[in-house]
């Protein structure tokens, strides 16, 4: 009797892993790694108005001479290429990061 109660029990539980809608696959993203430069703030520069300086190494490097100059403002810069990736017939824009 109880094995019945069961049986009729898992047969009309629905099966967690299946779902009406087909499970959709994210497209792959390129595997490109950004590249960011950092730059001392020229004198003269502001954040209205902000002008690179010097191209210094490290993010470290950036902030100690930053914290020895005037104004201790420093940018990061990340560059990149847009492209026109064309799939299915119709063309996509795409930012690609650019080397330096």
């Amino acid at each position: 009797m109880m094995d019945a109660q069961l049986t009729k029990v898992a047969e009309t539980q629905p099966a967690l892993n299946q779902s009406a809608e087909p499970r959709r696959t994210r497209r792959p993203r390129q595997q490109t790694e950004e590249i960011v430069r950092y730059f001392l703030a020229k004198e003269g520069s502001s954040a209205e108005k902000p002008e690179l300086g010097v191209e210094v190494a490290t993010e470290g490097e950036a902030l100690i001479k930053a914290f020895q100059s005037k104004n201790g403002v420093i940018y990061t810069l990340l560059a990149y290429k847009a492209e026109a990736e064309i799939q299915g017939g119709s063309p996509t824009l795409v930012k690609r990061p650019l080397r330096k």
